[in-house]
């Protein structure tokens, strides 16, 4: 039972999506090399073909980075760019030698939402899975739960769809210039990608309700205070510091950080009640006690990371 428990957190809401992406990627995952250069998904390219494809993905040691490449759009994610991600972020949940992923905008924006264009010149072509259990959102992986973090490196114009996909993310690494904001709302376009859901859950009702309900501009520094931010670092950083971050997470004892980063959202998506929620984090957290916290004492009772050393 508790061995389940763990897992539910981690399951993409829909599952016959997830099993046609799964089968589109399968040839590639099992060819899959540990360099910082190979690709993590099928259709995902390396850095030496940006120009062709929408998704880059990397590899460096056991992180993905994930960028979006359409700079001559703000990153904007049109129906292609949206299955690619999906099908990046599947190949990354399902490969268990990687423990952090880190989505990206290449060319100086995180990603300016979804491509109205697209929507303006062709609206027939857009398929919306109305229910969630069963498709992807149309942003792509907007509706995984992840068993693994995820970083998002946000430099630019992260807004409308842009933002929805920040907060897929566990945490944010913000640039000093980045912009946050619903500037959907002047268009007409509503938030179906989580951005009503995940936004109060990590910043407030009301704070989430003056994004959605102005559409204003947001600037780092009020990201930051808001807790929307979790860094600001200098323009053009936030994707390496984002890495290291990621380095950090990575050299932790890997089973006993899922299991309470499981609990964490367990208690603030799933629970019904105080109760249920602690022993969602009991039954979690018994699981490693024999496996890394035994293991992780004796290394203390050593010498090792006293003083809050890493």
């Amino acid at each position: 039972m508790s061995r389940q428990l763990l897992r539910a957190p981690a399951r993409l809401l829909f599952s016959g999506a997830l099993g046609r992406s799964r089968a589109a990627t399968a040839a590639g995952a099992s060819a899959r090399e540990t360099s910082s250069s190979s690709s993590a998904a099928a259709g995902a390219e390396t850095p030496g073909d940006e120009g062709k494809k929408n998704v880059v993905t990397e590899r460096h040691g056991t992180i993905m980075t994930v960028g979006i490449n359409r700079p001559e759009a703000r990153n904007a994610v049109n129906q292609e760019t949206a299955a690619m991600l999906l099908q990046a972020f599947t190949a990354f949940e399902d490969d268990t030698s990687l423990t952090v992923a880190v989505l990206h905008g290449i060319g100086g924006n995180f990603c300016a939402g979804y491509d109205l264009k697209e929507l303006a010149h062709n609206p027939t072509s857009i398929k919306l899975e109305q229910d969630v259990t069963k498709g992807p959102g149309p942003m792509g992986p907007s509706r995984i739960k992840f068993s693994k973090p995820v970083i998002a490196a946000v430099s630019g114009y992260a807004v409308a769809g842009g933002l929805e996909l920040s907060l897929l993310a566990d945490l944010r690494v913000v640039e000093q210039s980045a912009i946050f904001g619903v500037f959907c709302r002047r268009f007409g376009v509503p938030l179906i990608d989580g951005g009503t859901v995940r936004l109060p859950r990590l910043i407030g009702l009301s704070r989430a309700l003056d994004l959605i309900l102005t559409g204003r501009p947001v600037a780092a520094q009020e990201a930051y205070e808001f807790g929307l931010a979790n860094r600001i670092v200098p323009n053009g950083q936030a994707l390496q510091c984002a890495i290291e971050l990621a380095k950090q997470i990575s050299a932790f004892p890997q089973q006993c950080m899922r299991g309470d980063r499981s609990s964490a959202y367990y208690s603030v998506f799933d629970a019904t009640s105080f109760t249920e929620a602690l022993q969602f984090e009991f039954d979690t957290g018994v699981q490693v006690i024999s496996k890394e916290s035994v293991p992780g004492a004796k290394k203390f009772s050593l010498g090792v990371g006293r003083g809050g050393k890493l």
